[in-house]
């Protein structure tokens, strides 16, 4: 009821405002109702990485590279395509600390995830940066997303459950051939883990590399199902 009372009386201050065009935000959050119907749609993923099906496929279906080799996880929800606007939206988030951004892509994916059926995991467990990068960074933007998600779904966030323990160069400026290799070993439990169901949280999913070596590294450690949650998906 307090928390209730002090939101109401924000958005009376300060009214969401929308962060692509300047006009008025809706439903609350900083992204107007022009804007939001604009992002780019994920409208026929492959039901196993979320990549987008060619034009013309079976919906549900499996992509190619899925049918080859199954990534750890067992499924990716991302609602986006990594495409105007979308793409400008996280790249100021992640590079120019714009965090309003996170909140904004945060909730959408809140809101695409609760309109699914199924059960919640019981964990949440936002992609980790190595403390080099996070210094360098400041802020971790898949926690940025996450929190907004956890809120919105009821679902804890573990921070303290596992680290990136070697740097590797950033995902973006290699070749899809060169990612799997980059990230190999990078991850390591801090704490045993004491749920089976697991959701990971980042803002892209390009090959699929980072998610998959997080997702085996859970997997090792016991979890049983991993789903990935990411804001887009970079068209092949």
């Amino acid at each position: 009821m307090v928390y209730n009372w002090i939101e109401s009386a924000l958005f009376a201050l300060y009214p969401p405002t929308c962060v692509l065009c300047g006009g008025q935000g809706a439903a609350g959050r900083d992204l107007c109702r022009g804007c939001a119907a604009d992002l780019p749609r994920n409208t026929n993923p492959c039901r196993r990485c979320a990549e987008p099906l060619p034009v013309g496929a079976p919906a549900g279906t499996l992509c190619g590279r899925c049918l080859r080799s199954p990534p750890a996880f067992d499924l990716c929800r991302a609602p986006y395509l990594y495409a105007p606007p979308a793409d400008w939206l996280i790249g100021h988030l992640k590079f120019r600390a714009h965090l309003a951004h996170g909140r904004v892509l945060g909730s959408l994916l809140g809101d695409h995830l609760a309109d699914l059926a199924g059960p919640r995991p019981e964990l949440i467990v936002p992609m980790p940066l190595h403390r080099a990068r996070l210094q360098e960074r400041g802020f971790n933007q898949a926690v940025e997303l996450a929190r907004p998600v956890g809120r919105r779904l009821g679902v804890p966030l573990a921070l303290d459950l596992i680290e990136r323990v070697r740097p590797g160069r950033p995902q973006s400026a290699l070749q899809r051939s060169r990612r799997h290799a980059n990230v190999r070993g990078a991850f390591a439990l801090r704490r045993p883990l004491d749920a089976w169901h697991i959701a990971v949280v980042d803002d892209v999913m390009t090959t699929g590399a980072s998610a998959g070596e997080l997702a085996a590294t859970l997997r090792h450690a016991g979890a049983e199902r991993i789903e990935v949650w990411v804001v887009a998906r970079t068209p092949p």
